[in-house]
């Protein structure tokens, strides 16, 4: 809860809750409820799901009140498209990716947050991949994810310019723990690019 605060506070634009019982991040479905209930107007709840069962999909749109859901798995988009909600699909950058196949593959995904790949770990491995793989004509917009930190924040908008950045482990003192001073870096990172 506190955490969420202070992103919010520091200017976040969307708050990502996690739904992966082997992240260090994870959320329960009463802590999501009681942390998106304490969201201000026109912050975002986005919902982290990785090749979850559409029956937990179903019962955590139930009880917490989610505006995005972003697929972290091998969804199909058949699969992502099935709950009614705007969705991001996430894509690990493995040497085979081809991302204007993968925009194709899910039109009705609203961005691709495009990811480091890592095998056997669905994200959130702080680890930075080659950003000049993104095709600078993709027909979706890009959410940059993938080894973000308040070093290389301000190069990485300047070179992919996407469309939004997505970052946790950058911004943390531990696994699952935010830092402030690493926050509050890391947004004057974001907003003196997005400024020029």
């Amino acid at each position: 809860m506190a955490d969420a605060r202070l992103v919010v506070d520091y200017g976040a634009d969307a708050l990502g809750l996690v739904f992966y019982d082997r992240s260090p991040r994870n959320v329960s479905i009463e802590q999501a409820h009681e942390i998106v209930a304490s969201l201000p107007a026109f912050v975002s709840s986005v919902a982290l799901f990785v090749d979850a069962d559409p029956k937990f999909i179903d019962n955590v749109l139930q009880h917490v009140n989610i505006d995005v859901i972003q697929f972290h798995g091998g969804e199909s988009a058949q699969g992502c498209g099935r709950y009614g909600k705007r969705y991001i699909k996430a894509v690990s950058m493995r040497d085979d990716v081809d991302l204007m196949a993968t925009s194709k593959q899910y039109m009705q995904a609203s961005a691709l947050l495009v990811d480091s790949y890592r095998p056997g770990i669905p994200g959130g491995t702080g680890e930075v991949f080659d950003w000049e793989r993104i095709p600078p004509n993709l027909d979706k917009p890009v959410i940059l994810a993938g080894g973000l930190d308040t070093d290389n924040i301000q190069r990485a908008i300047r070179t992919v310019q996407p469309y939004a950045v997505d970052v946790s482990s950058g911004v943390e003192r531990d696994k699952g723990i935010k830092d402030e001073g690493k926050i509050e870096s890391f947004m004057q990172g974001v907003y003196s690019v997005k400024s020029k």
